[in-house]
């Protein structure tokens, strides 16, 4: 199985412990120089609206509750390292044995978004409304680019008062 190609792979963590063990993932890397052995780790996540006492506010939702992706290109050592972190129970796959996700997986997950926009005119400053997601049809103000990631930090004015979100270039629209 010496495959020099990363391919995401999925670890199961307890329930609640996610960010903590994507927070160890991140250290390991820093602390044993493992940037080009683990080369991204995700949590699926939405931003959903929700109402408590009759007030609303945007929340951020894991997806996949109790599951951390890690995209590495795999090694026993790694295996060992990652199994040993606390919170993780293993990696899921067939008696515990790794099994890489599909293409087709990866697509659906949205672990990877491959879809680069052409001719991005989008300034920082600029008005735009947002036309998908839970935040469709609101309008906002960018307040940074990312174009590495192709996301935009945008200020929205949500139920009176100024929310900050980050956006996927193909969620917002430019308003002249």
């Amino acid at each position: 199985m010496e495959n020099n190609a990363a391919k995401w792979y999925v670890i199961h963590t307890y329930s609640g412990y996610e960010a903590m063990v994507q927070s160890s993932l991140e250290k390991l890397i820093e602390n044993n120089n493992l940037s080009d052995t683990i080369l991204d780790i995700k949590i699926p996540m939405e931003q959903t609206i929700e109402e408590k006492n009759g007030k609303k506010k945007v929340v951020l939702r894991k997806l996949i509750p109790s599951y951390v992706f890690i995209k590495m290109i795999f090694n026993n050592d790694l295996w060992y390292v990652i199994t040993n972190i606390k919170g993780v129970t293993g990696f899921v796959g067939p008696q515990g044995r790794l099994l890489p996700l599909t293409d087709d997986e990866v697509k659906r997950m949205g672990l990877e978004t491959k879809v680069e926009i052409e001719n991005i005119d989008f300034a920082v400053g600029d008005t735009i409304k947002i036309v998908s997601g839970p935040l469709e049809s609101f309008i906002g103000t960018i307040n940074s680019l990312n174009f590495a990631s192709q996301k935009a930090n945008v200020k929205v004015n949500m139920f009176e008062r100024e929310t900050d979100v980050e956006l996927d270039f193909v969620q917002i629209q430019k308003i002249n």
